[in-house]
């Protein structure tokens, strides 16, 4: 995973663990021109995780930027 990858997971991880959930939309709307449907699907699957952290996070949003490949 790649440093920016990881950079971008901390700082939603830390936006979502604060319950900052609004920003964490802004934050990917930014980052990615994300669809709102996505967004939500991106938030819903980090406050799931377990262990919340940056490469968790990080493999969740690289996950939905790659669909086209798969």
């Amino acid at each position: 995973m790649s440093a920016i990858w990881k950079n971008h997971g901390a700082n939603l991880a830390d936006m979502i663990n604060g319950n900052k959930e609004t920003q964490a939309h802004l934050y990917l709307e930014q980052l990615m021109l994300f669809p709102v449907d996505i967004q939500d699907r991106i938030i819903e699957e980090i406050s799931q995780l377990s262990l919340c952290n940056s490469d968790a996070v990080a493999e969740i949003i690289s996950s939905y930027t790659m669909q086209e490949l798969r």
